[in-house]
């Protein structure tokens, strides 16, 4: 089903396109140039995950990160990566390489959530 465009996506959309990074409903909501509310956000991003334009990253204190996808395909495996959260200035970014693991048989992996926590190459 194709679903409109409208403003709130947009500005959703270039709120996170312009970070380049994962960033957290919170941080798009201060960093927004339109008059939307926390629930349209929150309504927009859960859509876009749905959709394959972005992921969720959940990092470790439960709080969720929303990072852009490297292509817009549901079905390809474009979310095995690791992300890696800085302590001292709280960015979550997504790692380069893809995340190689054997499982015992019978086991299906749906999707993959790793977040390595330490400090950034720009805070060390």
């Amino acid at each position: 089903m194709k679903r409109r465009n409208t403003p709130s996506k947009q500005a959703v959309l270039s709120v996170i396109t312009k970070a380049g990074k994962a960033m957290s409903q919170d941080a798009i909501e201060e960093e927004i140039a339109i008059d939307i509310n926390r629930a349209t956000i929150y309504r927009v991003l859960n859509r876009f995950c749905d959709d394959g334009v972005l992921h969720k990253v959940m990092a470790e204190d439960g709080k969720q990160y929303f990072a852009l996808c490297e292509t817009y395909d549901t079905k390809a495996a474009t979310h095995q990566h690791f992300h890696f959260k800085c302590t001292k200035c709280d960015t979550v970014e997504c790692l380069p390489n893809q995340v190689n693991f054997s499982i015992p048989d019978g086991y299906l992996v749906e999707s993959v959530n790793c977040v390595l926590t330490g400090v950034c190459k720009n805070c060390s």
